[in-house]
């Protein structure tokens, strides 16, 4: 028997309790006729939210029902610790899978859950306080993909490299918005199979979303009037809802009138996507025991400042300036594009991650006190990109460290306290540099370049790299940016065919070019062999 044999459910905004507890049935039924159709492993998304948890109790009482000789069909449940997450609601998911576990093997189902992980080189404090990616924007959104997308789709590959298909089981709905709506509207036309639409980003997978037509009044209902199978309590999922209700007040829906609980939405504590953190900030206000939490809530919100220009490089990632045109009270301005957060104020992020962390670990419940913000690999990955790739060979990040735990840090990375230079050589070159920030950069880049290719054995490439210290870190500020408008000129002059801008501005260039040399040239040379031998060659 297949899907399209299946009694009709019911997708009207008003049907009764009486009616929904009969598509629940249907939906039970149509759950088991998928299940046993085919040989194709499911995977089914868990956050440890009601939409999910009602999704995955779903499937699991369906699937129960079957006799065992049928459950022969893995079903996979995934969840993605992105390792910002709220720390309650993450301790939540944690224990969940624990009970699902023991329940799985206990009432002999082919459920196996699996806690996902980004790799380290994508967690959100190495790109942030490490490479120094400003807090996220709408305009420049690259956690999501590294920290929640990336790992759930490495894992979907992986069952679909064994198995040849997946089918993803969502708990996405219709009612959640309108762009949801929207979204899973236009991927039903596109529909395979009965109520099996086909996933644009993974190959070989079709997602089943079993609430699409579900209200958040009949999510509770069901939350509430089914057992939870992995024993764990739908109540207190409920109340975790309630407390990061502004109110402190899930209302009893007797109605589809009646505004429900459960538009608390809980992600990432450092969310700069949002205006506010609402379900934790009600969290900390309507539960004392939950005040433990308000270091991470006022670090989000210094995090969460829209001009941050001040914290920035003028430079993009890659050391070059990059313009683009705003408009100021109708005027356009060019501008450089901000670039990572400066040496100081990664530092100043790393302090106060710490500092949340160490606090925290003294004032949370006995349960929370392990609680780890950032972990060691993070710190050690962070440590290796201020060395290695930013040249910054003061090594603060240790010093930081036992400043603020009190502890001595202990790098797991082979050979990574091996150093020919450190914070002694860095005070001396800021002496000599007296204040100039781009010239220590560019005298910090150079030594280190020099450093690394000391190690190797084979110097090839190290021209290149010493080449690319002068070309990101030679010119100041101002000289930068003047610099960047002119090729912006020439690139237009060149654009628009006109030959005298064209001659101007490589005229102004050269300018800037023999102004450059004869700055890095001392006014008086001393006399040695080398000068008396190439001095002709010099003039």
């Amino acid at each position: 028997m297949t899907t399209a044999q299946q009694p009709e459910i019911q997708t009207s905004e008003n049907r009764t309790v009486a009616e929904f507890i009969e598509d629940i049935k249907a939906l039970s039924k149509e759950i088991q006729d998928l299940y046993c159709l085919d040989a194709i492993p499911w995977v089914v998304g868990y956050s440890g939210g009601k939409d999910s948890t009602a999704t995955l109790q779903l499937i699991w009482n369906a699937i129960s029902e079957l006799p065992p000789e049928k459950r022969t069909k893995t079903i996979h449940v995934i969840t993605t610790d992105t390792g910002v997450e709220n720390p309650y609601v993450s301790g939540w998911v944690r224990t969940s899978l624990k009970h699902m576990e023991i329940a799985a093997e206990t009432q002999a189902m082919p459920i196996k859950p699996h806690l996902l992980q980004p790799i380290t080189e994508d967690s959100f404090w190495v790109n942030l306080i490490g490479k120094g990616y400003p807090a996220p924007r709408h305009q420049f959104r690259w956690c999501t993909s590294r920290l929640k997308i990336n790992p759930a789709n490495q894992f979907i590959r992986q069952i679909v490299r064994a198995n040849g298909e997946t089918i993803i089981v969502l708990g996405t709905r219709k009612a959640e918005s309108a762009t949801r709506a929207a979204t899973m509207r236009k991927h039903q036309v596109g529909r395979v199979r009965d109520r099996l639409s086909p996933n644009a980003s993974l190959p070989n997978s079709l997602v089943y979303t079993p609430l699409e037509d579900w209200r958040t009044d009949e999510v509770w209902i069901y939350l509430n009037q089914y057992q939870n199978p992995w024993e764990y309590s739908n109540k207190d999922l409920f109340n975790m809802y309630r407390g990061a209700t502004a109110d402190n007040e899930c209302p009893l829906v007797i109605d589809s009138s009646t505004r429900s609980c459960g538009d608390s939405r809980f992600g990432c504590w450092v969310c700069t996507l949002v205006n506010k953190d609402k379900s934790m900030e009600a969290m900390i206000q309507n539960d004392e025991e939950k005040e433990w939490m308000q270091p991470l809530l006022d670090m989000r919100n210094e995090l969460d400042i829209r001009d941050d220009r001040d914290k920035r490089d003028f430079r993009r990632m890659w050391g070059q300036v990059q313009l683009f045109e705003r408009d100021i009270k109708g005027e356009t301005s060019i501008e450089p594009v901000p670039g990572p957060y400066t040496k100081y104020w990664r530092e100043y992020w790393l302090r106060k991650l710490l500092t949340a962390q160490t606090e925290m670990r003294q004032t949370a419940p006995e349960n929370m006190r392990d609680i780890t913000l950032i972990s060691i690999e993070e710190l050690s990955e962070i440590r290796r990109i201020w060395l290695e790739e930013k040249h910054e060979f003061d090594d603060s990040l240790p010093r930081i460290y036992q400043e603020v735990t009190g502890e001595k840090f202990k790098d797991p990375r082979p050979g990574s306290d091996y150093s020919l230079l450190g914070s002694d050589e860095w005070q001396i070159l800021e002496e000599i540099c007296d204040g100039d920030g781009m010239r220590l950069e560019l005298m910090s880049k150079l030594l280190d370049t020099e450093r690394q290719f000391k190690k190797k054995a084979r110097r090839i490439g190290i021209f290149e790299s010493l080449e690319k210290c002068f070309d990101t870190s030679s010119r100041s500020q101002e000289d930068a940016i003047r610099n960047a408008h002119l090729k912006r000129d020439l690139r237009q002059a060149a654009s628009d065919g006109d030959v005298a801008k064209i001659r101007e501005a490589f005229k102004q260039l050269k300018l800037d070019a023999a102004s450059k040399k004869e700055e890095s040239q001392p006014e008086n040379k001393p006399e040695n062999f080398a000068r008396m031998k190439f001095q002709k060659k010099e003039e």
